[in-house]
């Protein structure tokens, strides 16, 4: 059951990052970054996930002083795949105008971005390398979620600006509110899945796989 979440939490996920970008107000640095590397370089921005995820898996690897969570680039294959089918999907669907509109198109990018990372993420079952960075920068720093999702969110719009990705308000709602709206999602979906997940015949191993993670 916890690998129906997982694939579902991926899923919401990709659905908002495409919500951003259509709404063409600026999309997250880290994805302005794919979106710039797409347009500057080839490739769809579901490639460039998967590539730049293989880089994180890398450091993360050295930030943690372990082996590499090589299953970090399934979730991301799957990220990258979900990102191209929905903006496929929704290229000619949803193309926001008025201002007012846009900004509606971001807004529910945004909360659907932080839904479905929070889900996924309680599944524990191989992050999206950024977001296991989240996970090692918080347990590093002894902080909270909103405090290393905005610092990485920083380092990254800094990147995505040197490569004239798609930086613009919405970019800077995304690293004022992003972390805030993640944390606000993960002791929702917490009680929401482990309810779910070890009620579940077909996880019984959950709970005991649970506190094994990070």
């Amino acid at each position: 059951m916890k690998y129906v979440f997982y694939v579902l939490g991926i899923l919401v996920l990709t659905l908002g990052i495409s919500f951003t970008i259509q709404s063409d107000l600026g999309t997250s640095p880290f994805d302005a970054l794919l979106v710039g590397l797409s347009i500057n370089v080839g490739l769809t921005v579901g490639s460039w996930e998967i590539i730049l995820a293989f880089i994180l898996i890398c450091c993360n690897s050295f930030l943690k002083r372990q082996r590499p969570e090589v299953l970090g680039l399934l979730t991301a294959f799957i990220t990258g795949i979900g990102i191209d089918m929905w903006l496929f999907l929704l290229h000619n669907l949803i193309t926001p105008e008025l201002w007012y509109s846009k900004v509606v198109c971001f807004g529910i990018g945004l909360v659907v971005i932080g839904l479905g990372t929070a889900t996924y993420l309680h599944t524990n079952f191989a992050p999206i390398p950024i977001d296991r960075l989240t996970l090692i920068i918080q347990e590093l720093t002894r902080t909270n979620i909103f405090f290393s999702r905005t610092f990485i969110y920083l380092v990254f719009l800094i990147i995505a600006m040197i490569l004239h990705g798609p930086i613009g308000v919405g970019t800077l709602l995304t690293v004022c509110l992003g972390g805030l709206v993640l944390n606000y999602f993960m002791p929702f979906t917490e009680k929401v899945l482990d309810r779910i997940l070890t009620n579940s015949s077909t996880s019984p191993n959950y709970a005991k796989d649970k506190n094994h993670s990070i």
